[in-house]
């Protein structure tokens, strides 16, 4: 274990200073585009003008024929195109496959300066995270990139899932997790094909009444436990939790429930595979206008967190203050992006 003292030391002479906190943007959907594609190349500086995070995919739904393609197509839109305040991130191929060296270097070398965070699948350990940390920080040495760039781990197996804590506390260079459902279900022997959401067959029965022969049954959530366990170990090293894809592009109405869930339980955003998902991703990851203005209320009413108060019959302290701190300053971060949003919150 790498002792404290040299925890936010550079892994190579050259290599950028390791940041002590993420940056401070609003990141309600990451938003996955096939980069080999021209048509979607050519539209992504219209389409990153309405997300907060562009992912161009270079794993998974990505043709074997099409790898390099892939690839050499992030490297050419990264380097034609300044996205501003869209963050531009790229999920590589697995550490077990071909294509990750070439990814790596490749992309750092030609495009690492404009370069967000790297998404590394199916993470299962903490050896997985120090191998690309060292490797990353080499390239960024030997081709001059001024700032470090961050890893997020996909949890898509079992033993990445059991790891967790591990996974984020690996490096200073870690940004956050997301939940792989798809992976995760195959390697947990999970009896469902879907990507993310529910499932039909996944819930309680409620208790016979006398003389009722129908007995409610209640849908569960598949993924409440992962979700739960992925947030609780990303918060407590400083990281951020997302909800990942949600295979049926045309259910938006368990879309947006599924979103809202991993909202709620205290995740930063979502992952969107089609322009509808974008939409939903904002509205959900977006806190409601009238929750803005309540906790601004009961900010104003206790400045400094400290006493009580009544508002509109509901005693406020110090657990709700702190409470309204998260939405008010959620909200800030959203207004920098949306104007709209700005001036329903009145902000």
């Amino acid at each position: 274990m790498k002792l404290p003292i040299h925890f936010y030391k550079p892994l190579a002479i050259g290599a950028p200073q390791p940041l002590r906190e993420l940056p401070v943007r609003p990141e309600r959907m990451i938003h996955f585009f096939p980069p080999h594609i021209e048509k979607i190349r050519a539209k992504a500086p219209e389409t990153a003008r309405s997300c907060d995070v562009m992912c161009g995919n270079l794993e998974d739904a990505i043709p074997i024929d099409a790898k390099d393609a892939a690839r050499a197509g992030f490297i050419e839109l990264l380097s034609k195109h300044d996205f501003g305040d869209t963050a531009m991130w790229v999920r590589v191929n697995a550490l077990n496959s071909p294509w990750i060296l070439d990814d790596l270097e490749q992309i750092i070398r030609h495009v690492g300066n404009k370069l967000d965070v790297i998404m590394i699948p199916k993470v299962e350990g903490a050896w997985d995270i120090h191998f690309v940390d060292q490797y990353v920080a080499l390239l960024e040495a030997k081709y001059a990139v001024r700032k470090p760039i961050l890893l997020h781990a996909l949890l898509e197996t079992a033993q990445g899932v059991t790891n967790v804590e591990s996974i984020c506390g690996a490096s200073p260079r870690m940004h956050g997790l997301s939940l792989g459902p798809a992976d995760l279900a195959a390697s947990r022997g999970m009896k469902t094909t879907r990507v993310g959401g529910g499932h039909p067959g996944y819930g309680v029965l409620a208790d016979p009444e006398p003389g009722q022969n129908q007995r409610a049954f209640f849908q569960q959530d598949l993924w409440h436990y992962t979700v739960a366990r992925m947030v609780d170990a990303a918060v407590a090293h400083g990281l951020r939790s997302f909800y990942g894809p949600f295979g049926d592009l045309k259910d938006e109405a368990a879309c947006e429930a599924q979103f809202r869930n991993a909202f709620l339980m205290g995740c930063s955003g979502a992952w969107s595979l089609a322009p509808n998902q974008i939409a939903i991703a904002k509205r959900v990851f977006s806190p409601d206008v009238k929750e803005v203005l309540f906790a601004k209320r009961i900010l104003e009413a206790m400045p400094d967190g400290s006493g009580v108060a009544t508002i509109d019959g509901k005693m406020q302290d110090d657990a709700t203050w702190k409470q309204a701190r998260v939405i008010v300053d959620l909200a800030r971060l959203v207004a920098r992006r949306d104007p709209e949003l700005a001036a329903a919150y009145g902000l």
